[in-house]
């Protein structure tokens, strides 16, 4: 979900190239809408029905705690005639940091709420070191009360690394955030072999 030019996505404020390389690493269908905040619902439950339109049945959200967020998930999911599914819904925020840690995954934190941490969080990696520091500032582990957005440069399910480059920092809303570019010095190439086009 994009804003209505479709420059930078909603919350966290990245550029269209930097998500777009992303999906060309999970090696899915990329699917995007752009809109204001007043109309995210509608654009998302549009962007649903082309998903529906593929015989897509369901639809993975990564959402962990507060019932509002799962019953919006629910009701838009359900106006394009999908099911919204909640795999890690409930789970303990200290044990998905761990566990996603043990994955050799690596994200970086891009935007940070003011209200719980400073600047100099902006770039710091998602490492099992993080884990008493943010939780000694009152910070969720996974940040799921909004204190800090991630980018996953890399993951067992992704092709090849994401190398991007940070520019400058923004103050936007309350937050501190990190304007993400392509590295397209250090980027790896796409492995060659055959390619299984996964749709998402």
């Amino acid at each position: 979900m994009f804003d209505e030019g479709r420059e930078r996505s909603r919350s966290h404020g990245l550029r269209p190239e930097i998500v777009a390389a992303q999906v060309d690493r999970l090696r899915v269908r990329h699917v995007t809408a752009g809109c204001s905040w007043d109309t995210y619902t509608d654009a998302f439950v549009a962007a649903l029905e082309t998903l529906r339109a593929d015989a897509i049945t369901h639809v993975i959200f990564g959402d962990i705690m507060f019932d509002d967020h799962r019953k919006w998930t629910e009701r838009v999911c359900g106006a394009a005639g999908l099911t919204a599914v909640q795999p890690i819904w409930g789970e303990p925020t200290d044990v998905l940091l761990r566990e996603f840690v043990a994955t050799t995954s690596e994200a970086v934190m891009v935007t940070v709420r003011q209200q719980f941490l400073d600047r100099s969080w902006l770039g710091r990696r998602l490492t099992a070191d993080v884990e008493a520091p943010l939780v000694a500032l009152g910070v969720d582990p996974c940040g799921e009360r909004g204190e800090y957005h991630t980018l996953v440069t890399n993951t067992p399910l992704f092709n090849r690394p994401l190398a991007v480059r940070f520019a400058d920092v923004v103050e936007r809303s309350g937050c501190w955030a990190l304007d993400v570019e392509l590295d397209e010095h250090n980027e790896p190439r796409a492995i060659a072999a055959d390619i299984d086009q996964t749709r998402c």
